[in-house]
């Protein structure tokens, strides 16, 4: 089946990227209009670790920490992608599920997933070594890719480093993903077609993947008033995270 959606061009894949001047300003990352950094064209909402290492050395880091402090002259950027493997994956699923064929409508359905993840990888490369060039003289093997020795990392609204998918709309936004793409955000922030990927772009050399994991409620109340919405709805949101159970004052009773 491979083979054949390749040679049938059965699949549409689509991306776009962008990179825009960045700086950081405590845990938010200010987003600019041009490189003369006057004017704000928006604002990226980080969330920082709050839980206790053990190593006492060890810092609880947030993505913001990757972005050059505004004060510090550095000019520092962020990029952004979005990819799909395009639309035409649902009407085919649907076709070999009319034709009662569910073995076929899973295997495009899985394989389509793939080639989105695939496809994000292949961006990310051209983004260090062309589009943004950072990483010029990369030159690593599959095996390295894998254990992503490159410099950089990728993370997405609504994972570990990032859980908030509300920020997904921050980055469509700046992308103009829908109309570049296709790929529509649902109410609750899923991505549609479902074989979709989307994230920032970090060129730090030290970025890394990490879980924001637990926090307690002086963040979520920081976190809401620095993005403009209620505790409540900001609480629904981040409910995994949440250290306290909601509607109790203070870091609150202990949520099992």
């Amino acid at each position: 089946m491979l083979e054949e959606i390749i040679d049938r061009k059965m699949l549409q894949p689509r991306a776009v990227i962008g990179f825009w001047p960045a700086n950081s300003i405590g845990d938010d990352i200010e987003v600019y209009k041009d490189k003369d950094r006057s004017s704000v064209l928006t604002v990226i909402h980080t969330l920082r670790q709050q839980s206790q290492h053990r190593q006492s050395s060890r810092p609880n880091l947030a993505l913001a920490d990757y972005i050059a402090p505004r004060d510090s002259g550095v000019e520092d950027w962020i990029g952004g992608f979005a990819v799909t493997s395009g639309h035409e994956l649902h009407t085919l699923a649907r076709r070999y599920e009319k034709k009662h064929d569910d073995y076929r409508s899973i295997m495009i359905t899985a394989l389509a997933d793939r080639f989105a993840e695939a496809f994000a990888e292949r961006m990310h490369q051209r983004v260090r070594t062309e589009f943004w060039g950072y990483a010029k003289g990369e030159d690593l093997d599959c095996a390295a890719l894998i254990r992503e020795e490159y410099r950089g990392i990728r993370p997405a609204p609504g994972y570990p480093a990032c859980p908030d998918h509300t920020e997904k709309g921050i980055l469509f936004n700046l992308l103009g993903a829908e109309q570049a793409t296709g790929i529509t955000l649902t109410e609750s922030f899923a991505m549609w077609p479902a074989a979709s990927v989307s994230g920032y772009y970090f060129s730090h050399p030290a970025s890394r993947y990490f879980g924001v994991g637990k926090i307690e409620r002086d963040q979520v109340e920081d976190y809401a008033r620095r993005k403009g919405m209620d505790v409540e709805t900001m609480e629904k949101w981040l409910s995994p995270n949440l250290s306290y159970t909601p509607g109790t004052r203070g870091k609150g009773k202990k949520a099992a």
